[in-house]
């Protein structure tokens, strides 16, 4: 290796960076090094972040801009390393992300001695340095001598996250008094950018680049997306403690003139009669969220579904608390005999493999509330049951996206979204047609019908007057 040149010029692709790749690393570059790149999970966003790195080295190399590359003597110190050059900074949200960012560098003819981690008690720094948000917000001194930081899954930094409040400002006192500019790229497959909770990371990171889930599809780079929903509703015993829960939740919010959570968590750290409300409140709201996503029917469809449908097939299922993946677990397990596996962010990387190696030899149906929806993607399975009751745009597309890689064979993806008609709940089937951005109202209801969600469910798409 030559030591002289920056190691990500090493970086090969065993494949060519498709054209809609090569446009956002274009449009990155010439809007001078900054900002984000919105494309849908599964067209390659790691890859054009690397190429968009690789790009930047070039650039300083051929300008013979030493300023551009220069570390200060000092990041010893802050950094705890031993003459560590840390010119490229990855910040990805999860650790199960450090390893899989790591070892795709490395299969990319990364070489090793040049990649670091940092996190826990590893602190590797290296010329390129993988770390997670939580960890660089007591080391921020990475980002201050980094040339390039990409800050993957962009959405998660948003305004209200107050950890994030310390990087955000360095950031911006670097934009105003620093000479060199660093270039920066943000990552992700959704964010609404109106929204005053990412105003911050959009004035820093202004999207450069689109490339939605329906450019993808119609380009043939995904797999069609086909939401069939699956109706139900609560018991007579549920529907009591709902609108009991529903009651108290607008009785308060009226007393108070309050119905924004954020607002009702300001009153709740006053203390005094009104921040006992506010407890009510946020009470009656986790008690009927959970009541939602442990309704006995939404369950119960679910295990029907897997049963009858796909009793061989691996699946991923997506619920909003352990309490109802849980319930799921148990009865897939008592009613039907079916094995099922929980998998959470509580598992180490060994436990957390262990499971996944096993899925579609000794299990099919996969359980998860939160860990599976970032970065983890399986291009043969097609199939995932949602039951969250998330208004969570970015977050049901995250949930969507993991199932719709292509894969040979692989052409449409069934996503199931079971929900409650009679709640609030039902929003949610609207979050996901928003999220997928290519489900008509005509396709819903060609499959509510049962024969053609019968059809759908066997593979048989050729049925499907809307598939293009």
């Amino acid at each position: 290796m030559d030591k002289s040149k920056p190691c990500v010029l090493d970086l090969t692709f065993p494949f060519e960076l498709t054209r809609d790749q090569l446009a956002a690393v274009d449009a990155w570059v010439s809007n001078a090094y900054r900002g984000s790149i919105i494309y849908s999970t599964g067209t390659g966003k790691t890859e054009i972040a690397f190429e968009c790195a690789k790009r930047r080295a070039i650039e300083n190399l051929s300008t013979k801009d030493t300023d551009k590359i220069k570390i200060d003597s000092n990041i010893d110190s802050c950094c705890n390393s031993n003459n560590a050059v840390v010119t490229i900074l990855f910040l990805v949200p999860r650790i199960i992300l450090i390893e899989q960012n790591f070892r795709r560098l490395l299969s990319y003819h990364i070489p090793k001695e040049s990649l670091g981690v940092y996190f826990g008690e590893r602190k590797e720094v290296r010329e390129i340095t993988i770390s997670t948000y939580q960890s660089i917000i007591n080391n921020l001194e990475l980002i201050r001598y980094a040339d390039t930081v990409v800050f993957d899954e962009m959405h998660l930094l948003t305004n209200s996250a107050l950890s994030l409040r310390k990087m955000f400002r360095l950031l911006n006192e670097e934009e105003r008094n620093s000479s060199h500019k660093k270039a920066l790229l943000g990552l992700t497959a959704t964010i609404d950018e109106e929204h005053p909770n990412y105003k911050t990371i959009v004035s820093l990171l202004p999207p450069v680049k689109r490339y939605m889930i329906r450019d993808a599809v119609q380009d043939g780079r995904l797999a069609n997306p086909i939401v069939i929903p699956i109706k139900t509703k609560l018991t007579i015993e549920e529907k009591k403690l709902y609108d009991s829960y529903s009651h108290k939740i607008r009785k308060i919010s009226n007393d108070l003139n309050i119905s924004d959570p954020q607002l009702m968590r300001m009153v709740l750290r006053k203390g005094g009669i009104s921040a006992k409300w506010a407890s009510s409140w946020y009470e009656s709201v986790r008690n009927r969220k959970n009541l939602i996503n442990s309704a006995h029917n939404k369950i119960s469809a679910a295990v029907e579904l897997i049963a009858t449908k796909h009793p061989l097939e691996r699946i991923m299922v997506f619920s909003e608390t352990v309490g109802s993946i849980t319930k799921l677990k148990e009865m897939l397990e008592l009613k039907k005999g079916i094995k099922s596996m929980i998998i959470e962010s509580k598992l180490n990387s060994k436990e957390r493999h262990e499971i996944l190696s096993r899925w579609g030899v000794d299990f099919y149906p996969l359980l998860s509330v939160h860990t599976l929806e970032i970065g983890y993607d399986v291009p043969q399975v097609r199939i995932a049951i949602i039951l969250a009751s998330t208004s969570n745009v970015n977050q049901a597309t995250q949930r969507v996206g993991r199932i719709l890689r292509k894969a040979e064979g692989k052409h449409s993806a069934l996503i199931y979204t079971v929900y409650l008609s009679d709640t609030h709940d039902y929003t949610h089937l609207g979050i996901v047609r928003k999220a997928t951005q290519s489900v008509s109202r005509t396709r819903e209801s060609y499959y509510n019908n049962a024969k053609n969600i019968k059809e759908a469910a066997e593979g048989n798409t050729r049925l499907d007057p809307f598939l293009t």
